[in-house]
């Protein structure tokens, strides 16, 4: 039996015969829209953080000494210029503003008196111009003593918002020791200290983008001309316009132009994700082809593509997402 086996084993291996693959079907050509890859001038920058403040504030003091009896305005509250921010105890000055005006009371009665006098000859030239001097000098001693009393009021240097209370009533205040901090917030400013390295990039009057919670236009108001010792660093302030929702105190990033660089620019339409790769499609010989490619910054709609195409390539910007490798295509003008 055994050879016979192998004989009709061949026999049947010869009658097998392999089906041939079915053609795949064809593609349908797609209309697409391109625009050549191309390289732009780009103005490369270095961002520096910084902070928004008031271009207008003050740290509102005591001009004499006294304990605090009344806080009128609290952190947050809208105050016009003038207007009572806080009430200090005085009686020493109070004491004194009596006397001036007791002492001037005293040289008007003796002035009159001389002014009779001196009208029938009883009395002398010198003792009038003598009582005289003397109202004039009581005077000025009453006006130095009701201005001193008046400083018992700490008033609003302008308009602006209180921005934190540095003491309480009953506290002993002072001259030289803040008694509330005061802000204009209708007018704004950037502040960034600006390393030496890019210094000289920056101009009186230049226009910088800032970036806040939206990108602003800056323009550069200040320039410090001395460095901080300790960071090496110069303090450059920024004027903003009036924008709806900045606040003082707020985060930002100012960019300062530091190089002139070329960048190949595609839009940013046309850049496909999937996965962790990027794709676009250019149109070769009337068909997609797929590329992969790595991208950088994205600028005003377009994206930096930094590997994977030429100049002058021909890349689909439009309806990317539905287009195979290799499908035909029509370009539509």
């Amino acid at each position: 039996m055994k050879p016979l086996l192998l004989p009709l084993l061949l026999l049947a291996a010869c009658g097998r015969h392999e089906t041939p693959p079915a053609a795949a079907p064809a593609l349908p050509t797609a209309t697409v829209h391109t625009l050549p890859a191309a390289y732009e001038s780009h103005a490369a920058t270095e961002e520096v953080v910084g902070t928004v403040r008031s271009k207008q504030r003050a740290v509102v003091e005591a001009k004499v000494s006294g304990r605090v009896l009344e806080y009128t305005a609290t952190p947050g509250a809208m105050v016009q210029r003038g207007e009572l921010l806080a009430r200090l105890e005085v009686q020493e000055i109070q004491a004194k503003v009596d006397q001036a005006r007791a002492l001037l009371d005293q040289a008007r009665r003796e002035y009159d008196r001389q002014k009779q006098l001196i009208t029938s000859n009883a009395t002398t030239r010198q003792e009038y111009e003598a009582a005289e001097a003397r109202v004039k000098i009581t005077t000025a001693g009453l006006t130095e003593a009701e201005t001193m009393l008046g400083y018992a009021s700490v008033t609003a240097p302008f308009d602006g918002v209180v921005t934190r209370k540095l003491a309480d009533v009953g506290d002993l205040a002072m001259p030289g020791k803040p008694l509330l901090e005061i802000e204009a917030p209708g007018s704004l400013r950037f502040e960034a200290d600006l390393p030496e390295a890019i210094l000289d990039r920056v101009q009186l009057g230049a226009q910088l983008p800032v970036r806040l919670n939206q990108i602003v236009v800056g323009t550069v108001s200040e320039i410090s001309p001395i460095a901080d010792p300790v960071s090496r660093t110069f303090r450059v302030k920024l004027d903003l316009p009036p924008v709806e929702g900045l606040r003082t105190g707020q985060f930002g990033r100012v960019s300062v132009p530091v190089a002139e660089t070329r960048l190949l620019l595609v839009p940013r339409e046309a850049v496909l994700k999937r996965g962790q790769m990027e794709i676009v499609f250019v149109v070769r010989d009337g068909r997609a082809s797929l590329r992969l490619v790595k991208t950088g910054k994205t600028l005003d709609g377009h994206v930096e593509v930094l590997s994977g195409l030429e100049e002058g390539d021909s890349v689909v910007v439009r309806d990317t997402d539905r287009l195979i490798d290799g499908q035909p295509v029509t370009v539509q003008p």
